[in-house]
């Protein structure tokens, strides 16, 4: 009797929240809204009752979402200037003093049930949808794939270390169906490659987009993508760049690596490049990492494993990455130049670095980053 009860107590409140949801659907029509975008720059006339975010999408304007609308990331940002609603408990994390008092909100946690203002960055117009086809996938680890997609629409000029959103048809695993879904993944390609876009892509278990991507996704496929988004690219000074990725945080690196090898912008400035794994297993690309290194005094590899095992033979760095960068900051970087910090990782990895950063005297303003959930 006790061990059933939890079980048919979450029954019935998930049976209670769909009829709660269904009978919002069914008993609020809201009918047609009006969103006027900008102080009147765009009016869009649309159906009420689903979340901004996606009623936006329906109109080909995209704004970012980590997480897929699900209200855990914080991308999906907009000011809207008349909003008298109150603010969800569910996004209160996601803002600042100065969001609050400009009326911010999240698009993917406000419902269009009346007409409203919001104000949308200039550049998001430029977002695009692309359809495109899978033309590789390889294992670069046993849970790191890495994708490539041939699109035939160029997509718009973008910023080396940007992120575009994945998106993943209706499917069914475990016996359980999942919807239509997006999850933001970096651009590993350069922005020489016209035609092909590459990710690579970590199985997360239990991820909905890694899961079908991971076992479901197949070369020749069709998969559509949404982008570029994000804050996270190189910033044009001759500052030492210090880069600290973990798994498949290693994408936006290889692009923007590879992109200044393109422009012929890779040896203008001092580049060391931390990457932290656990065992041998999790590192890949290692050969063009050492390539590169070998070829241009300019930059620094720093591989680091956390947990190596007695096959690894392993003679670098151990310890987490950010011991690693603790010690190298204070005893091998040359600190005369201004340093300037680009990470990519899991928001603890973040955290952490931006704490070590900080320690040695890395000011906040020079450190980028695109915090994933």
């Amino acid at each position: 009797m006790y061990i059933l009860a939890p079980l048919v107590l979450g029954i019935v409140s998930a049976v209670l929240a769909a009829l709660i949801d269904i009978s919002d659907k069914v008993l609020n029509n809201y009918g047609t809204c009006k969103i006027n975008v900008n102080n009147g720059d765009k009016e869009l006339s649309v159906k009420g009752g689903s979340p901004l975010l996606l009623t936006l999408a329906e109109q080909k304007i995209f704004v970012p979402s980590a997480c897929g609308g699900k209200g855990t990331c914080g991308a999906c940002k907009l000011q809207m200037p008349n909003n008298t609603d109150p603010v969800l408990p569910t996004e209160l994390p996601f803002f600042n003093k100065e969001e609050l008092a400009n009326k911010t909100r999240l698009a993917c946690q406000v419902k269009v049930k009346k007409d409203i203002d919001i104000a949308i960055p200039e550049e998001l117009f430029n977002v695009q949808k692309l359809e495109s086809t899978v033309s590789s996938i390889v294992d670069v680890t046993y849970d790191i794939k890495e994708v490539r997609l041939s699109i035939s629409e160029n997509l718009n000029s973008f910023k080396p270390g940007q992120y575009m959103q994945f998106e993943t048809p209706k499917y069914k695993h475990n016996k359980k169906t999942f919807d239509t879904t997006f999850r933001a993944y970096s651009l590993a390609s350069s922005r020489g490659s016209k035609n092909e876009l590459e990710f690579l892509i970590r199985l997360v278990p239990g991820g909905v987009v890694t899961t079908y991507t991971h076992e479901y996704l197949k070369v020749d496929q069709a998969i559509n993508v949404i982008g570029p988004f994000g804050d996270f690219y190189v910033r044009d000074t001759k500052n030492t760049m210090i880069c600290v990725a973990g798994g498949s945080g290693m994408a936006p690196f290889r692009c923007i690596f590879r992109t200044m090898l393109e422009q012929n912008t890779f040896t203008e400035r001092e580049i060391w490049y931390f990457f932290g794994a656990k065992a041998i297993r999790d590192m890949y690309y290692m050969s063009w990492l050492y390539d590169l290194e070998k070829k241009y005094k300019n930059f620094h590899f720093v591989p680091a494993l956390s947990e190596p095992q007695p096959e690894d033979n392993w003679n670098g760095p151990v310890g987490l990455i950010t011991e690693v960068l603790d010690k190298y900051l204070k005893k091998d970087i040359d600190r005369t130049n201004t340093l300037e910090g680009y990470l990519c990782g899991s928001p603890g990895m973040l955290d952490a670095c931006m704490a070590v950063m900080g320690k040695n005297d890395m000011k906040e303003e020079n450190i980028f980053f695109d915090k994933f959930a």
